[in-house]
């Protein structure tokens, strides 16, 4: 099964908690502060992978959670840091933000990396907070909250060689022909529903990857028939051979034909417009006038494509037509290699979000919502009074009362910051 898109959440571990303790042995009077430092949350890992070609996983599981860090404890004794949670992905995944408007990351070589959701540090212990003017502190911090969020993948085939046709004009039977793949064939549009993979062998000492891309028709720009669902992995081939039923078996003019597919390639996407294109002419077994090829091979050699005649039937034209995608195939790979001597990682940073912000709820309350004052109030241990007192101190330097005062906040009113309530007092 080819599932080439997914939603799933993602969720990095917490950080585990500080200890509070302080040292009881027998010979040492007065022992100071020794809570250790809880460990670090696992993170989550994107890995592109080339063992897996298909989403198909995340059809069956949607939630990944890493472990969170473990807990500081005493005698100075730090907690593990969780394990990463690496998740596989196929080679040419890209990452997006659930409302699909951010990229986040193209995972295009095997190997590559992204965190998408990073662990929480460990929360201190008490001993890291001991200063000369606080000699026995009694708090700790818990363990920074892990992030969660929803994430859409996309897949996009990496294929050198992309077919591209109306539907039933040849493109699955010659994959077939030439490689060990085995789409289906039938005498009915959109046979093939997913694209299909081809590896192609010539002479035993070359090979290249060919994709069978289902059949695009009038429209596809704007997903009539199978378009949006499939366009995208014509972006990542190198060559498009473009199969064409110059016998005209179902009405249709070949160069019409042309012009509507290519017409299509180009509302969707201005960069299919630049990848170098060959023309196939199918079906040249049942052709009965020969004039026919030649006056097709003018009108494309007018717009700069060279037509290779061939029969998917009989086998006639399909070598010549290997040797050409071969030699073209060279000659981009070494274009590629002139101007790209390397290829780092695409990987994309989120979108700044401001520090804090204040919003206000039907109860009348005030909402101070912000990456900063949130992971304050998650790690802050509010039942402690010296943890108090320093969560008031960051507060004023965090200059919150003034933001919220510009707000109009009064005395007694409600103050929520994630999931915590406060009554403010000036």
């Amino acid at each position: 099964m080819f599932i080439d898109r997914a939603r799933i959440m993602v969720a990095s571990g917490d950080g585990g908690n500080g200890m509070s303790s302080f040292r009881r042995e027998k010979y040492v009077p007065r022992g100071g502060p020794s809570g250790g430092d809880g460990g670090k949350g696992g993170d989550v890992v994107l890995v592109a992978t080339s063992q897996v070609n298909t989403l198909v996983d995340f059809r069956y599981r949607r939630v990944f959670r890493a472990e969170r860090g473990e807990h500081g404890k005493s005698s100075n004794k730090f907690g593990k840091n969780a394990q990463d949670l690496l998740i596989q992905v196929p080679c040419g995944t890209v990452v997006m933000t659930d409302d699909g408007t951010t990229l986040l990351a193209d995972l295009l070589h095997d190997g590559q990396r992204y965190v998408v959701a990073k662990g929480g540090r460990g929360g201190r212990g008490n001993a890291k907070f001991s200063t000369s003017a606080n000699r026995a502190p009694t708090f700790s911090e818990n363990g920074e909250p892990g992030q969660e969020l929803w994430i859409r993948l996309e897949l996009k085939v990496l294929a050198d060689v992309g077919l591209i046709g109306y539907p039933s004009v040849g493109k699955s039977s010659l994959i077939r022909k030439v490689s060990a793949a085995k789409p289906e064939v039938a005498a009915y549009h959109f046979t093939t529903l997913s694209p299909v993979l081809g590896v192609v062998r010539l002479h035993d000492e070359y090979e290249f990857v060919m994709a069978d891309i289902p059949g695009l028709i009038e429209g596809a720009s704007q997903g009539v028939g199978l378009g949006h669902n499939f366009l995208r992995h014509i972006e990542r081939t190198k060559l498009l051979v473009h199969v064409v039923d110059v016998a005209a078996t179902e009405g249709r003019d070949p160069v019409e034909d042309v012009d509507i597919i290519n017409t299509e390639l180009s509302l969707y996407s201005e960069q299919l417009t630049h990848k170098k294109q060959l023309i196939a002419a199918n079906k040249t077994d049942v052709l009965t006038d020969a004039s026919v090829l030649a006056r097709f091979t003018d009108a494309m050699a007018q717009k700069g494509l060279t037509v290779y005649p061939i029969s998917t039937l009989t086998g006639e034209g399909i070598p010549t037509l290997l040797e050409a995608i071969h030699e073209e195939l060279l000659v981009l790979a070494q274009v590629v290699e002139e101007t790209e001597p390397t290829v780092e990682p695409i990987v994309y940073d989120e979108v700044p979000v401001p520090d804090f912000a204040v919003s206000r709820t039907d109860d009348a309350a005030f909402v101070l919502s912000g990456a900063r004052i949130e992971k304050l109030v998650a790690m802050t241990r509010f039942d402690d009074e010296q943890s108090l007192l320093r969560f008031q101190k960051i507060w004023r330097h965090m200059e919150l009362d003034r933001l919220l005062q510009e707000h109009g906040i009064k005395e007694g009113d409600t103050v929520r910051i994630g999931g915590i309530e406060f009554e403010y007092k000036e």
